[in-house]
């Protein structure tokens, strides 16, 4: 798998350096999905499942307990 040469920090991370984060890029006409922390274990997936995904995990989002209740 090809290392993509730009990843953009999730629009949820705080910002600054250090922060744990999503990042994600493209490459091979896919998307590749890191962990900044963790920037070796890639994810590769393509838009439509991701768009999926995304609108999966926004429209579940006012039901979600918090973290560790369920």
């Amino acid at each position: 798998m090809t290392t993509p040469a730009t990843w953009q920090k999730s629009s949820f991370s705080g910002g600054g350096e250090g922060n744990d984060c999503v990042e994600l890029a493209t490459a091979e006409g896919g998307i590749r999905l890191r962990e900044s922390d963790a920037p070796a274990t890639m994810l590769a997936t393509t838009p439509a499942p991701l768009t999926h995904l995304l609108h999966t995990l926004k429209s579940r989002q006012h039901q979600a307990a918090p973290c560790g209740r369920r």
